[in-house]
């Protein structure tokens, strides 16, 4: 498979919103497969997408080793690997024009209803029944589209995380479900060799937006930085909804 200029310009520019992502910048990531549809399939940009997510989880993970939160991980991540089991058992039968809608009325919700009552969920902490629904959303909606992003905050930031757990724990919740997601994708035909050959030449930008990222999230104040991820997901279910109904629709 060949891209075209237009192609590889949205690629790098979606490789360094991945990086960026994994160095901190959360919600940044989930323009990468949207980005990228506008000129070729979701499932063909989905599947170059993976191998560039997992190397830039190596260097969130080498930067937020030690800041994360556990109780947190422990509560999302079984329900999040039956999402994906769930995903795969459904691939062929599920619309992903139907999931995009989903996420997005969801995460255009949970946005809308942090800004106008911005101090909503301060003292939520991590509960279990919360986590496996939330988990199995996020890790579902993240194996159809890369898009877990939405309900895993609607989960997390509620909890007011300091600015750096919170990174350090979305990068190390992403890094494991996109390590499960391998397998399923790889017995899908996801990873062809045309979709690597093309991942690994966007590894390089990709790295370039962790550290991009992580430059950024040092000069961020926390409330900034709130504000920023809930507006980006404002923006991104926003698109995510007019996707979704275009796409039934057509």
């Amino acid at each position: 498979m060949e891209l075209s200029q237009t192609s590889w310009l949205l690629a790098i520019v979606a490789a360094i919103a991945v990086g960026m992502a994994k160095g901190g910048l959360s919600m940044v990531g989930m323009i990468s497969v949207p980005l990228m549809s506008l000129t070729m399939s979701p499932v063909t940009a989905a599947g170059i997408m993976l191998p560039v997510f997992i190397i830039s989880d190596v260097g969130g993970l080498i930067a937020f080793r030690r800041s994360f939160d556990r109780r947190v991980l422990a509560t999302l991540l079984p329900g999040a690997i039956a999402g994906i089991g769930l995903g795969w058992a459904t691939a062929h039968i599920v619309q992903d024009d139907a999931v995009m809608l989903i996420v997005g009325l969801i995460g255009a919700v949970f946005a809308l209803n942090a800004l106008i009552r911005p101090r909503m969920g301060e003292m939520r902490g991590s509960r279990w029944g919360a986590g496996t629904f939330w988990g199995s959303i996020a890790g579902y909606t993240s194996f159809v589209s890369h898009s877990g992003a939405p309900p895993y905050q609607i989960y997390v930031q509620p909890m007011g995380l300091p600015t750096a757990v919170y990174a350090g724990t979305t990068t190390v919740f992403f890094a494991i479900v996109n390590a499960v997601k391998l397998v399923p994708y790889a017995m899908l035909g996801q990873l062809n060799p045309d979709n690597l050959r093309i991942a690994a030449m966007l590894c390089l930008p990709a790295i370039f937006g962790v550290w991009l990222g992580l430059r950024l999230l040092r000069i961020l104040p926390q409330a900034l930085f709130y504000s920023i991820i809930t507006w980006g997901l404002l923006l991104v279910s926003v698109k995510l909804v007019w996707d979704g109904v275009t796409g039934l629709a057509g």
